[in-house]
């Protein structure tokens, strides 16, 4: 997890030591404001003295307001920086997502990547903002409550001390045996969410087969699944708050208890006493928030654990040279020489030992059945997969050696199953040449027959395309992506 910060906060440190100081102004405040009211209560309501009151109840005011403007603005501040976190984390998923081929696809999955775009980096986005109040304001609340009560009693201080063992003992109790569940509760989400994703897209097709009560049953089953992890570890947390309020309230019974036996003693005053108790309270409230961290770090570190396998996945296509398409000689276009492909864990090749020769000029058509591997052929072009042996080249250049987008710059491919961007039909053929003109665009239509269509729809090349191109049918759809090649 601080590998994240170390990367992605850097920006935003200006607003982090800004908050720290804001909140160790704050706590500052907190800790003044049990003396002023001790005095208030031993020099002004035990002798009557009531500008005295007044007096320490105008500072008291004063100091309150300083405290409460420092909590908002520390606030607004620890929110931006962990707002800017999350925006660049994101940023940075995505971007590495970008060069993923279809194995590193295969391995995360399309829903688990979307999880750890969204969820992931939000749980870690959160944690930012309750590590720092809790990681500044801890510390002064602890050390400088227990400096306080022992100027009052020296004994109160070791009442206090008593508790602090068995609370940390609870969130280490806490932490260890919820952790293992939040790694499985991500795991879980991003299963449903798999499930989910696959019934969207697949509607039409469970619809057509008639097994929507299947579909409901593994929903079911995975909704469960996440649903009893979720209740399991919530059961372990849910002994935070009870155990540490029980703890609270036994330190302040025994502290006023001791206290008590102290006044009678004439060892203290009453005004000392409440003092105490609210310093009890302070470092109690300090500690609480630190067993919220408790909470929230393991959730988070899991999900930072997360994210850092993306960011730190090595693509398995990768450049190896720098060769330009325009310095290739003309010629001979494509050869493939003895190109043999097995999939990822495959036992047998899906290619084997394929030789052929497509010149400049020529239609070459791969024909075979179902299963045969011409799609895979194809997409060996483009280097969506790599061979296993044997190369392709042009004019006797390894592919290898181009620069991945320099490659698919000269290629013009259209997918077996026509996907179109939500925008416009223009946006979606720019996707292919970005700075081309209108009558380009219409000229891209009129070679892929696409023409005929579109310009009677009423906005013509500016027409709306809806997400996934579900507004046009299924051969206009394969029109338009052959126009955008």
């Amino acid at each position: 997890m601080f590998k994240l910060f170390k990367k992605y906060l850097r920006p935003y440190l200006g607003l982090l030591f800004a908050s720290v100081i804001l909140i160790g102004i704050e706590a500052i405040s907190q800790l003044i404001l049990p003396d002023i009211m001790a005095n208030i209560v031993n020099e002004g309501i035990m002798n009557s003295n009531i500008p005295y009151i007044f007096q320490e109840g105008a500072k008291m005011l004063l100091v309150s307001i300083l405290s409460g403007a420092c909590l908002v603005a520390s606030g607004l501040f620890s929110a931006k920086a962990g707002m800017g976190f999350g925006k660049d984390t994101r940023r940075a998923i995505f971007q590495k997502v970008e060069t993923f081929m279809p194995s590193e696809f295969d391995k995360f999955g399309a829903s688990s990547l979307i999880t750890r775009t969204t969820n992931d980096v939000t749980q870690v986005q959160n944690s930012i903002i309750m590590m720092l109040r809790a990681m500044v304001s801890g510390p002064f609340m602890l050390i400088g409550g227990v400096i306080s009560i022992t100027r009052y009693d020296y004994t109160l201080t070791g009442v206090l001390l008593c508790a602090v063992p068995l609370l940390f003992m609870l969130f280490y109790f806490i932490s260890k045996n919820a952790t293992p569940i939040f790694k499985s509760m991500q795991k879980k989400i991003d299963k449903l969410s798999l499930v989910f994703r696959e019934y969207l897209t697949g509607i039409r097709v469970i619809r057509a087969f008639d097994r929507e009560k299947d579909e409901q049953r593994r929903f079911k089953e995975a909704s469960w699944d996440l649903a009893k992890s979720s209740m399991k570890a919530h059961r372990i947390m849910s002994l935070n708050m009870p155990g540490m309020m029980l703890l609270m309230n036994f330190t302040s019974i025994f502290i006023v208890w001791v206290g008590a036996k102290s006044i009678n003693r004439l060892n203290m005053q009453v005004g000392d006493l409440m003092a105490v108790i609210q310093y009890a309270t302070q470092i109690m409230g300090s500690l609480m928030m630190f067993g919220l961290l408790f909470v929230m770090i393991p959730r988070a570190s899991v999900s930072a654990s997360r994210i850092n396998e993306v960011l730190e996945q090595n693509p398995s296509i990768t450049n190896e040279g720098n060769m330009k398409i325009g310095d290739i000689k003309t010629g001979e276009v494509l050869s493939f020489e003895n190109v043999t492909f097995y999939y990822p864990g495959a036992e047998s090749p899906v290619l084997e030992n394929i030789t052929f020769t497509a010149c400049r000029g020529e239609t070459v058509a791969i024909v075979g059945g179902t299963g045969s591997g011409k799609s895979t052929l194809v997409n060996l072009i483009p280097r969506f997969y790599d061979v296993t042996e044997g190369s392709i080249k042009i004019n006797g250049v390894d592919i290898k050696k181009i620069p991945q987008d320099e490659l698919r710059k000269s290629l013009g491919v259209v997918p077996q199953k026509a996907l179109l961007f939500s925008g416009t039909i223009k946006d979606n053929i720019l996707f292919g040449k970005e700075d081309a003109t209108d009558e380009e665009v219409i000229n891209a239509l009129k070679i892929s027959e696409a023409w005929d269509f579109v310009k009677n729809l009423p906005g013509g090349i500016n027409s709306f395309v809806s997400q996934g191109g579900t507004n046009y049918s299924g051969g206009q759809k394969q029109r338009l992506s052959i126009a955008r090649a």
